[in-house]
This record gives C-alpha cells, sequence and structure tokens, in this order.
C-alpha cells in the first residue's frame, strides 16, 4: 500500500469490504465469477495498484445469467414489501459501511472524500425510496364501455435488468437502477466501469450478505467485470430484456443499437453539455457558488457538470471577474484530504483529453482566462492532476459543442432578453441539466415553460450539479432519454399488462360488434 493509502486508512476500508486479500493483491469478491483477462485498478489519487480483478469470459457469463434467472423465479413470486425488507436490509448494511466504502470510492476513482460519502448517502437514500415504493407499485382501474366488465391495469417484474455503469458515480447509479429493479422483482446484471472494478465488487460483497443472511439465492444481483466486450455479451442477449447504460454518448448509441435490433429495452443515461444563464437580476454570490461547484466538482468528471456560463452582457465582466476570483482559491490535492477542493482527472487519457480541449477552443478563437495545466511536484505523482481552466468562448465553436469531462469551463455572452438565452442553452446536442439564475420571476416562469429549457432537468437559482433521489434523473436528446432514480422511474423496469373482467353470462363485443353463432 502507498503512504497516501495508509495514513487515510484505505487499508482498513478494504479488509472491511471483503474486497482484498491484502498479501495477494487479488479480488476475493463473492459471486465474482471472472476467469478472463486481468485488469488492474490503480488510484488516480497517488498512481498506486489497488488491487486486480479477472474479467468475465463467455464461459463465466453463461453462468451468470443462468444463476440469474433461476434466481429470478424465486424472487418475482415474493411479494412486493418483502422484496422491499431486503432493500430495507441492504441499506442498513450500508449505513453500517458507509465510510470504509466512501473512502475506496475517493481512492478508486479520484473524487473528494466528501462526494464519496455523499454518493453512498445516495444509495442509502434510494434505497429507503424503494422501501416505500415497495408498498405502492400501483396501476389504475378504468371503466369499460361493456355492462357487466371492469378492466385494470398492473406491472410485472421484466426479468434480469442489465447494468452497464460509468466510472464517475461507480456506486451510485447502480445503486439507483438496482434497489428499484429488486422490488419490482427484477434480478440485477452488473458491469462496473473497468476503470473502478473494485467499487463494484464492495456492492457485490454487500449485497451478496444481505442475500445469504436471508436464504435467498445469490443470482438476485449478479457481477460481471471487463471492457466493452464484456457489456455486448449483455446488449446482444435476448434474456436480458432492459439494459441501462450510463456513459458516453457514441457508447449509448452502440448499445441503443444493439438492444434495438432485437426489440429490447434499453434506458440510456449519456452525455451533458450543461448551461447555466445568468441573468441581470441574478444574485451574483449565488451564481458562483453554484457555477464552480458544477465547473469544478468530481474534476468536472459528472454528467451534470456545468460546461457552460450563458451571462447576459451587462453583467458579464463582474460574473466573469467574481468567478476568476473563485478559481484562484481553489485548492488541488489528494481528494482524501478534506483541506483540498480538486482531485485527479479518472487517468491519464483523461488528462489527453482535457489538454486536447484546451489547445481547441484556443484555435477556434477563444481565450483562456485561467489557463489551466497539468499540475507536477510532490504530491502529483500519478500526473492526473489538472487545474482547473476558463475559457471565454462562442456557443458554435466545435469544442463547446462537445461534452469535455474535465473541469473547463466556457464564457459565454448573451444580449437582449431572456429568449436569447435559452436559444444558446438548448443550442447543443445534449439535454440533461440546465439552470437558470434570476430573481425575476418571469425570466424564471419562461425558463421552465413549453418554450424554455429543452433539458431533462431545470433548475432556478441552484446549479447543474446534484440533483436528488426524488425526482427522476435523465435528460432529452442525445443524452438518451431516460429516467432514473425516483417519481414514477420504477415503471420502465416493469412490463405493463392491461386486464378486462367480464362477470355477466353473456359476452358482448368492444365497439357494439355483433358476433352471433
Amino acid at each position: 500500500m502507498s503512504k497516501i493509502a495508509t495514513a487515510f486508512g484505505i487499508n482498513d476500508a478494504l479488509k472491511k469490504l471483503g474486497v482484498l486479500d491484502v498479501n495477494m493483491g487479488t479480488s476475493t469478491g463473492l459471486n465474482n465469477f471472472g476467469s478472463g483477462e486481468t485488469i488492474a485498478s490503480y488510484s488516480p489519487v497517488d498512481g498506486a495498484l489497488i488491487g486486480k480483478v479477472k474479467c468475465t469470459s463467455e464461459t463465466d457469463y453463461e453462468k451468470v445469467i443462468e444463476t440469474a434467472s433461476a434466481a429470478y423465479k424465486n424472487w418475482r413470486k415474493r411479494p412486493a414489501p418483502q422484496r422491499g425488507e431486503i432493500v430495507r436490509q441492504f441499506g442498513d448494511k450500508l449505513r453500517e459501511l458507509k465510510e470504509p466504502l466512501g473512502k475506496l470510492v475517493s481512492y478508486e476513482m479520484g473524487k473528494s472524500y466528501q462526494e464519496g460519502l455523499g454518493e453512498v448517502q445516495e444509495m442509502i437514500d434510494i434505497c429507503d425510496f424503494a422501501v416505500g415504493l415497495s408498498r405502492q407499485l400501483h396501476g389504475l382501474t378504468m371503466h369499460s364501455e361493456r355492462p357487466g366488465h371492469r378492466m385494470y391495469e398492473q406491472y410485472h417484474p421484466l426479468g434480469i435488468v442489465g447494468i452497464i455503469s460509468a466510472f464517475n458515480f461507480p456506486v451510485a447509479v447502480w445503486a439507483w437502477n438496482t434497489a428499484l429493479a429488486w422490488i419490482c422483482g427484477d434480478v440485477c446484471v452488473w458491469k462496473p466501469s473497468e476503470k473502478t472494478p473494485l467499487c463494484g465488487i464492495a456492492c457485490q460483497n454487500i449485497a451478496a450478505e444481505v442475500f445469504k443472511a436471508n436464504d435467498l439465492p445469490e443470482g438476485i444481483s449478479c457481477l460481471i467485470n471487463g471492457d466493452y466486450k464484456v457489456g455486448e455479451m449483455m446488449t446482444h442477449d435476448n434474456r436480458v430484456p432492459l439494459v441501462s447504460a450510463t456513459g458516453s454518448i457514441r457508447m449509448g448509441k452502440i448499445v441503443a443499437q444493439a438492444v434495438a435490433a432485437r426489440l429490447g429495452k434499453s434506458l440510456l443515461e449519456l452525455g451533458g453539455n450543461n448551461a447555466i444563464i445568468v441573468t441581470p437580476d441574478a444574485d451574483i454570490k449565488m451564481t458562483v457558488i453554484g457555477a464552480v461547484f458544477g465547473a469544478v466538482g468530481t474534476a468536472g468528471q459528472r454528467c451534470t457538470s456545468t460546461r457552460r456560463l450563458i451571462i447576459h452582457e451587462s453583467i458579464y465582466n463582474q460574473v466573469k471577474d467574481a468567478v476568476v476570483s473563485a478559481y484562484d482559491q481553489l485548492r488541488i490535492g489528494n481528494p482524501l484530504d478534506e483541506n483540498y477542493h480538486v482531485g485527479p482527472l479518472i487517468d491519464t487519457d483523461a488528462v489527453g483529453m482535457y489538454q486536447e480541449a484546451l489547445k481547441k477552443v484556443v484555435k477556434e478563437g477563444g481565450k483562456l482566462i485561467v489557463e489551466g495545466g497539468v499540475m507536477e511536484g510532490e504530491g502529483y505523482e500519478s500526473g492526473c492532476y489538472v487545474k482547473p481552466a476558463i475559457a471565454e468562448a462562442k456557443n458554435n465553436f466545435e469544442i463547446v459543442q462537445h461534452e469535455t469531462f474535465a473541469p473547463v469551463l466556457y464564457l459565454l455572452k448573451y444580449s437582449g432578453d431572456i429568449e436569447n438565452a435559452i436559444e444558446i442553452q438548448n443550442g447543443v446536442v445534449q439535454g440533461l441539466s440546465s439552470a437558470i439564475m434570476t430573481n425575476n420571476l418571469r425570466e424564471a416562469e419562461n425558463f421552465l415553460s413549453y418554450a424554455g429549457s429543452d433539458c431533462g432537468i431545470a433548475n432556478v437559482n441552484i446549479g447543474t450539479s446534484g440533483a436528488e433521489i426524488g425526482g427522476a434523473f435523465g435528460g432529452e436528446k442525445e443524452t438518451g432519454g431516460g429516467r432514473e432514480s425516483g417519481s414514477d422511474a420504477w415503471k420502465v423496469y416493469m412490463r405493463r399488462q392491461t386486464n378486462t373482467i367480464n362477470y355477466t353470462t353473456e359476452l358482448p363485443l368492444a365497439q357494439g360488434i355483433k358476433f352471433d353463432l
């Protein structure tokens, strides 16, 4: 273990989570069927090897699907409130292990320890939400046009739900899907990001312990590890009726085509190019807090990270100066040390994309007003630490139209009324999160109207990042149209069935059709 891992208790956290045999440095996770090639997990915090995991081979995958299919026949028969009780126990286990799991998230992914704890709290919150929901999986009743008939609808589980998650939220997004799928009566097969495989094994161990204690089959929660080839096994598999995929637009299009080709269902949560509109009636102090956290939180590696700040020309310089001043106060370093605001990017490939974005914005005519750059020297040996950058740009720049998964914020100027700002905001292919900073009621309502933001999330006087689990999370356009977490997002994990009951001795046909024998 490295000095940082030892100093911040990573070794103890891994032991509590049952993730590693610290002498071997290899995975010992329950239900980990990997027998393929080995992938290594290196921490972006200090570049140290955390552990190694075996990838899932085709033979392993078949065993997983068979195990999940058998478990589904048992799990679907249990009343939803009983399934909710298991989710409650899982949430309680997460409460017990919040600190070590939060540390692993921070160390393996690179986000701040506070954000790691927050991610585990999201898991706990969605479990609480799902427990309540397990007694509310309701349908509707409808009046029949035929006398003596009753119509209603009900929801049934789908079967196996495949989950493909991204590195930036290595545990929470899985829990968003899994907690709901479980109470709906589904079983889950999860392929975590190959960049954060140990977080996946830790969660699988926690779930397996709960199922074992309740004498339930282990296949209710299954884990497969590896790169995109492992994910392709699920996306092409007719035995997996729903695939929930979180990641880039490029990845999402591949998944969508593969699943659609077999007429399966997909839930897509893809990229964002999120903007905050700042009007002349904005509270500048609130704006700065929302914009800076949105842009640099998780080192700009959230799908809801603030990429664009659209500022009215009358206050442009005032807002620009305030944001630049706030950037001067940012401290970059070890995310386990709570004295720092910004941790590393996930790996050196991400650093390369960050550097390329800065070159492109200048080449297209933009101006770097906070130049950024790669951090060097003591504490930055992993090569993954970069300085958050700010560029003055235009919305039609090619680089501004794309999502750069790094702390790069583009300042855009608008003139005239709020409709002009909304047009700029909507002028990208992504449609995830959006926000407006204003104390003007008319501006706020216009932003939220049918002619306003075209995003799945639209906020007033808060930033683009930091959604609560109670609301459905997701976006429109090339963000994919999927919805996870709260509200009625549970319906995607179930199939709808309409039922008609005739309690008479006659058999009238609908629409008054006559068919006499």
